[in-house]
């Protein structure tokens, strides 16, 4: 097998930062496909000209690769901040609405104020919330910048943190820390099993509510 190669860069950064911005942060989103627990999101600044060894999209690395970029990344950074919004308000404003809401969370919790925002993918707003600080968006950014890749990995980082050592505690009929509150075969076995527990995001189990006899 190949050894994967990370694209990311500075480029991005620099580019923003020559057109005038000085704080410039890469946000990215990790859990909006489970059907349980919050999605967190994540905003990084990075140094002008940073260069972490092995930066990368969170999904093309390791869990033992994330945790220890995860420590590298909050000890260079300038600025960093991970926010989440939980299953209930999920259900209350839907997945891209909760999903804009934590980025911008994340973005507004940074202790130095970015002015400049890379965000990941293709959306910057749902129909009640939006992306507000000025940015950009940037299909596949966690593979090509360095700060959203930072983003990216503290995001990934702290949601399976949060499901692992909190709500697989709490609720461990379901085995959280084994498929993250994803749709595996063994979760729906556990909520055909024990059915849904105070976690699971009501509007993402229609469709198993649906195949129930």
């Amino acid at each position: 097998m190949r050894e994967h190669i990370s694209l990311a860069s500075y480029a991005l950064e620099a580019e923003a930062r020559a057109a005038g911005y000085v704080h410039v942060c890469g946000v990215d989103e990790a859990g909006a496909g489970p059907l349980m627990g919050p999605v967190y999101a994540a905003a990084v600044i990075l140094p002008e000209g940073c260069a972490i060894d092995g930066l990368d999209d969170s999904k093309m690395l390791s869990e033992r690769k994330r945790e220890a970029l995860f420590d590298l990344i909050c000890e260079r950074a300038v600025a960093y901040s991970v926010a989440d919004v939980d299953a209930r308000e999920i259900d209350e404003i839907d997945i891209l609405n909760a999903r804009m809401k934590a980025m911008q969370l994340a973005i507004d919790g940074l202790t130095t104020k970015a002015d400049f925002a890379l965000i990941d993918g293709n959306r910057d707003h749902g129909t009640r919330y939006a992306v507000s600080t000025p940015h950009r968006t940037v299909i596949g950014g966690d593979g090509v910048s360095m700060s959203i890749a930072a983003a990216s990995i503290l995001a990934k980082v702290s949601r399976d943190r949060y499901v692992t050592e909190v709500l697989d505690r709490e609720y461990p009929q379901y085995q959280f820390a084994k498929h993250k509150g994803y749709g595996t075969k063994l979760h729906y076995a556990m909520l055909d099993e024990y059915g849904p527990c105070p976690c699971h995001r009501k509007t993402f189990l229609k469709k198993w509510e649906a195949g129930k006899p």
